[in-house]
């Protein structure tokens, strides 16, 4: 516990000749996300979109006696077109029906493939021993699959969804991963299907934003002739409510007065709207947009800033919350401080018009416990220590950000999310825990000869265990694979997924997602390079063309 009264601090304008400038490149987005939405219905394409709707519920309740294969393919493009969320009971019902009954059904690698990986996506146990058959007597993947080139890349996506000890998976992985590779380089697939595999490689659809995959998956769906045209119509609206953000963060105007730190709010819209895009939850995303970026602006001034004095200030106050410690904080500060907790305060406010303030309290602590984080590692880098591994994860994986994010992406959610669910959530478990471990390991591998602050996960692995950068780089990575290993098992078979609401895990799954995509070609967030820029382009700019 900090002591009840702050040290005092010196006051007035801070000269930066003798701070640790990171500087940052600049946003490159300008202020067009500050135009007024046009995203307004009216109501008879309101009418419409319902009438699309019910087509496409009963395209769903058809019964799997008939083509099981076609069903499969029919729910995974709803889900893969990002409309699930308006079917979720029936595709439940369709999928239980599939799980509980073994039907004579099509017995080719693709629909195993499809099956097996849309009971696992959706939490049942599907066993993996159901691809035992399609080995030869010598216990590999037969060679006659090679040819078939859609049943490779759904035995590769499905081959995703593995857990510990199911090495017929990772055989798959590996099989199929060759010989996808092979018929890319090759040349000769047709499209769409050259497409699919290309996206495939780069990222599986586990790994991938849902949103981005739906926005992509719009444009090859519409080229492939067996399309369904109801289905493609009732896609193609993509909801954005980024506007009041934006001008949020333009009022506060961080870039003028805080100009050391990233301006990356456009940024940070793009990967929370990958957490959760469904229009219910807009409020709960305008929260943790709001939240992530104050999260950003405090990473700056303890990694890239903020003297190590004045930051024992910061974390004193932050471990205080109160208004009276404003004054005793350097200029600078104070214009982080004073806007955090009014946005806490207008969160609690409305939080409190529901009748669940409670939960605010939660995103609070663990934002108190980030602060510790971040002081923690500036006091290694202030000491040149480097941690053994377990000192360095213990506080790294608080300071990769994603437990406190996890957390507050649950405020604003509904009525739904209890107590209970908030106790759960703040109390390390598992696949939050693994998702930490995920995000911190990801992101130190890509950025640890970038960093300007104490050693990375790289530099204390090297240290540790005598090694050199490419080999703890290479161990790392098999780290985070594991990490996927564990994120799976909890989603699908830990204790967890049998009280805990799949909305909730889906939360911390698209998460690491984002984190995959803003980190796999480099550090995107802090460097905003082509991958990120095409991203929000596709998302949050271009408009969605639908054929006739």
């Amino acid at each position: 516990m900090s002591s009840s009264k702050l040290p005092s601090s010196t006051h007035g304008s801070i000269s930066i000749r003798d701070r640790p400038l990171a500087n940052f490149p600049p946003k490159v987005w300008g202020d067009i996300f500050l135009c007024p939405s046009k995203m307004n219905v009216d109501g008879a394409t309101q009418l419409q979109h319902e009438e699309l709707k019910e087509e496409v519920r009963r395209l769903i309740k058809v019964d799997v006696h008939d083509d099981l294969l076609h069903k499969l393919r029919l729910i995974d493009t709803i889900k893969r077109l990002g409309v699930s969320y308006h079917f979720e009971r029936e595709i439940e019902e369709a999928l239980h029906n599939v799980y509980e009954h073994h039907y004579n059904y099509d017995q080719s690698l693709e629909a195993t493939s499809l099956r097996f990986r849309l009971l696992r996506e959706s939490g049942f146990n599907a066993p993996c021993e159901t691809f035992s058959k399609f080995k030869d007597d010598e216990g590999n993947f037969s060679k006659s699959l090679t040819s078939d080139v859609k049943g490779l890349l759904e035995l590769y996506e499905a081959a995703h969804l593995l857990v510990h000890g199911e090495v017929i998976l990772e055989e798959a992985l590996a099989f199929t991963t060759t010989h996808l590779e092979l018929a890319k380089a090759a040349g000769n697939l047709e499209y769409p299907l050259s497409t699919l595999v290309s996206n495939a490689l780069y990222q599986p659809i586990r790994k991938t934003l849902p949103r981005l995959e739906a926005r992509r998956l719009i444009a090859i769906y519409q080229e492939d002739a067996s399309h369904d045209k109801t289905l493609l119509k009732f896609a193609g609206k993509l909801i954005n409510d980024s506007v009041f953000c934006f001008r949020w963060w333009k009022d506060l105007d961080f870039a003028t007065k805080l100009p050391f730190a990233r301006d990356r709010l456009v940024e940070l819209y793009f990967w929370m709207l990958g957490m959760y895009f469904e229009p219910k939850y807009s409020f709960a995303r305008e929260i943790l947009t709001k939240v992530v970026t104050m999260i950003s602006i405090m990473d700056d001034i303890y990694d890239s800033y903020g003297k190590f004095e004045e930051l024992q200030l910061l974390t004193d106050a932050i471990q205080r919350w109160d208004d009276d410690c404003v004054n005793q904080l350097p200029d600078y500060m104070k214009l982080f401080y004073k806007p955090l907790l009014d946005l806490y305060k207008e969160v609690e406010e409305a939080m409190g018009r529901q009748g669940q303030s409670y939960c605010v309290q939660y995103s609070i602590n663990q934002f108190k416990q980030l602060s510790e984080s971040y002081f923690a590692e500036v006091k290694w880098y202030n000491e040149n220590y480097v941690p053994t591994m377990e000192e360095y994860m213990r506080v790294g994986v608080i300071s990769a950000a994603t437990t406190a994010i996890n957390v507050t992406s649950l405020v604003g959610m509904g009525s739904l999310l209890t107590p209970e669910i908030f106790n759960w959530s703040s109390n390390d478990p598992k696949i939050i825990v693994a998702c930490a471990v995920h995000a911190r390991l990801f992101d130190d591998i890509v950025t640890h000869k970038e960093r300007g602050h104490c050693a990375s996960a790289v530099e204390c692995y090297m240290r540790e265990h005598g090694i050199s950068e490419e080999e703890a780089c290479s161990e790392l990575k098999k780290q985070v694979d594991n990490v996927w290993k564990d994120i799976n098992h909890e989603m699908m078979f830990g204790e967890t997924s049998k009280v805990v609401p799949m909305s909730v895990l889906t939360r911390v799954l698209n998460l690491i997602r984002g984190v995959e995509f803003m980190y796999k070609a480099g550090d995107g967030y802090t460097h905003v390079e082509e991958t990120t820029k095409d991203g929000i382009t596709l998302l949050l700019i271009d408009p969605i063309s639908i054929s006739a």
